[in-house]
């Protein structure tokens, strides 16, 4: 399908032209759904190096719901490969994990691929689909086999919804989105206390990663409880020069959190970056190359590229099912480049997608 710009393309000159503006093309890469019947894909994570089961080029996506279609109970990552191959990579079992997880198993977007193969992703469980039984969850990490190894709870995890992932040496930085602090509590109503962590790992080679420091690095965000999405909270992440951009989803807003990896401090929610315009509700995030910030919206079907200085400048409409269009399909996102293309997932049909060139 070739899908139009929504709105103008605004660029800067030079060789600054948005990511997305050669892309105009959207394709169905393959299903999601694995053989449990697990459905809503909402973590996307691009394979960069082959590693035990991972194979490079692959895109990992976890589920968030099961075959019954309640949220907060999917426990299953799928792999698939570019010409549409879908294998089980791992199928998790809440009765039987190597830590704590209040709540269990229901995976959300938070997910990354560490060096050495490493797989770590977000677990916000509910017991029956509702927001009214959400718990706090955990981390789990997994090896490159699809095993559950460890798990990280506590010290201000507490419903992990979206993370990204910075490494160097034997460390890696795990910046976490938090939505569950006083959420449910609100029964519905907003409350101001969503947060990002950036817990420190330390790796081993053979041995999982251990936790070493967690610092509280945003704080004050937006969140409520939603029958369609069950929570609405700070989702989308993404690290660019020691910055971390996040989607400030119920205000509607991309904020900043400088200074990223160093900081000892919480930045309450940044400093704004943009807000509404072509927004509308941001929730995936991924930085292009060149530093555009790329979110997709939950209140419609398209794909919006912002500039780290705040200019929108280029728009895609990915999905058009549903009222009103495109509401509800989009969550996680992975760019791919040479040739620049984006992994996307498609909640409405179970898929996961690619924007590339015509």
């Amino acid at each position: 399908m070739t899908v139009g710009q929504t709105a103008s393309a605004v660029s800067a000159g030079g060789d600054t032209r948005p990511f997305l503006e050669p892309l105009h093309t959207v394709s169905t890469v393959a299903s999601t759904v694995p053989a449990n019947g697990d459905v809503n894909p909402y973590g996307t994570a691009l394979v960069k190096k082959s590693n035990g089961d991972l194979r490079r080029g692959n895109v990992l996506v976890s589920n968030f719901n099961n075959a019954a279609n309640e949220q907060g109970t999917g426990t299953t990552l799928v792999q698939i490969s570019p010409n549409g191959t879908n294998r089980l990579f791992a199928q998790i079992d809440p009765q039987n994990l190597p830590g704590p997880c209040p709540g269990g198993v229901g995976l959300t977007t938070a997910l990354s691929i560490l060096p050495g193969g490493w797989v770590v992703v977000g677990s916000l469980p509910t017991a029956d689909g509702t927001s009214a039984t959400a718990q706090a969850g955990c981390l789990l990490v997994l090896d490159s086999h699809g095993k559950v190894r460890r798990t990280f709870s506590g010290q201000g995890i507490n419903g992990p919804w979206d993370m990204t992932a910075k490494s160097r040496g034997d460390e890696t930085d795990l910046f976490v989105t938090n939505v569950l602090n006083g959420t449910v509590a609100g029964g519905g109503d907003i409350v101001r206390r969503g947060t990002v962590l950036r817990i420190t790992l330390r790796t081993h080679d053979d041995r999982p990663p251990t936790r070493i420091a967690t610092t509280e690095i945003g704080s004050g965000f937006a969140q409520k409880t939603d029958p369609a999405a069950l929570v609405i909270g700070p989702t989308g992440v993404g690290l660019r020069d020691g910055t971390l951009y996040v989607a400030d989803t119920v205000d509607n807003r991309i904020t900043a959190i400088s200074n990223a990896l160093t900081r000892r401090t919480s930045a309450g929610t940044g400093r704004e970056i943009t807000a509404d315009q072509n927004l509308n509700g941001p929730l995936g995030m991924d930085i292009t190359p060149k530093g555009d910030i790329l979110t997709v919206n939950g209140g419609d079907g398209n794909i919006v590229e912002t500039t780290p200085r705040g200019d929108q400048v280029a728009v895609r409409t990915l999905d058009t099912s549903g009222t009103p269009p495109g509401a509800g399909a989009l969550f996680g996102l992975a760019i791919a480049t040479n040739p620049n293309r984006v992994y996307f997932v498609d909640d409405a049909t179970n898929t996961l997608n690619l924007l590339s060139r015509p």
